[in-house]
C-alpha cells in the first residue's frame, strides 16, 4: 500500500513539473529570448509567408511582451491580429484588434484594425461548414451580427475614404438584410400564432428601420394581413395605398395573399 502511494506521488510529482515547465516554455515573455526583436520581427513574419500561424503568432505575442516600445511592435500587433483570424481564432483576433484601437488610435493603419474586428465578430457565429455553404443567418443569433455590423459602420464613418471601407460597405447591406429579415421571422412567429397587434409591430420595425431591404414588401403584406385582423380598416388601408405605390409589381387580394405580375 505504502508502495503504491509513493508510485502515485511520484507520477503526480513529475506531471506537476512538466506542466510546469510547459508553461514556462509557452510564455511569450520567455520564449526566443536569446533573439533580437528584429529576429522576432523578421521570423514572425516569414512564418505568415510560409502559412505558419501558430508560429507567427507565438513570435507577434512575444515581440509584444518582450519588446514593447520596439518600433517594429505596433506592425507586429497587426500581423498578429491576421495570424489569429486566419487560424480561426475569431475571439482573440477581435480581442487584438480592439486592443490594438484602443492602444494606437491615430496609426496610420488603424482602419485595418478595425476591418478586422468586422470581420472576427462576423465569423465568430459561423462554423467551418457554415462558411462554405451558404446558410440563412437570420435564423441564428444576432448578437455577433450586430456587432460586426456596429465595427463595420465605424470604420465607414471614420475612414471613408479606407481601402477596406467599400468592403466593409458590402458587409454592412449583407448584414442590415439579415437582420431585417431576423425581425420579419419573428412577426410572421407573432402572426401564426394569431398575435396580430405583436405581428403588425414587429413588421413596422422592417418597415421604418431597414427601407431598401427585400424584407419591406413582405413585412407591410403582413402589416395589411394583420391589421384586418384587427379590424384596423384605416391602418389597413394606409398600409395597402403605400404598398401599391412603392411596390406596383405586388398584387395583394382580398385574402392577403400576394404574387407577382
Amino acid at each position: 500500500m505504502v508502495k503504491q502511494i509513493k508510485i502515485i506521488f511520484c507520477l503526480f510529482f513529475a506531471s506537476f513539473i512538466l506542466s510546469a515547465c510547459s508553461t514556462t516554455t509557452n510564455d511569450p515573455a520567455d520564449m526566443y529570448k536569446g533573439e533580437s526583436s528584429q529576429g522576432i520581427y523578421q521570423k514572425g513574419k516569414a512564418a505568415l509567408i510560409n502559412k505558419d500561424y501558430s508560429e507567427a503568432i507565438k513570435r507577434f505575442e512575444a515581440m509584444d511582451a518582450q519588446y514593447p516600445y520596439d518600433p517594429n511592435t505596433q506592425n507586429g500587433d497587426l500581423y498578429l491580429i491576421y495570424a489569429y483570424y486566419k487560424k480561426d481564432e475569431y475571439i482573440l483576433a477581435s480581442s487584438a484588434a480592439d486592443r490594438f484601437i484602443r492602444m494606437h488610435p491615430t496609426h496610420p493603419h488603424v482602419d485595418y484594425a478595425y476591418f478586422m474586428r468586422g470581420l472576427s465578430n462576423f465569423y465568430q457565429n459561423l462554423g467551418v461548414f457554415e462558411r462554405i455553404i451558404a446558410i440563412d443567418l437570420s435564423k441564428r443569433d444576432l448578437t455577433q451580427i450586430q456587432k460586426a455590423f456596429i465595427d463595420f459602420n465605424e470604420l465607414v464613418v471614420r475612414f471613408p475614404s479606407s481601402r477596406y471601407t467599400p468592403t466593409a460597405h458590402q458587409y454592412m447591406i449583407y448584414l442590415r438584410n439579415t437582420i431585417a429579415k431576423h425581425e420579419f421571422d419573428v412577426a410572421k412567429f407573432y402572426y401564426n400564432r394569431q398575435a396580430y397587434l405583436a405581428a403588425a409591430n414587429r413588421a413596422s420595425i422592417v418597415v421604418t428601420q431597414f427601407q431598401g431591404s427585400p424584407s419591406v414588401p413582405d413585412a407591410m403584406i403582413l402589416m395589411v394581413k394583420a391589421y384586418r385582423h384587427l379590424h384596423l380598416t384605416k391602418l389597413e388601408e394606409d398600409t395597402m395605398r403605400v404598398l401599391k405605390y412603392n411596390y406596383p409589381e405586388i398584387v395583394v387580394d382580398y385574402d392577403g395573399r400576394y404574387d407577382l405580375r
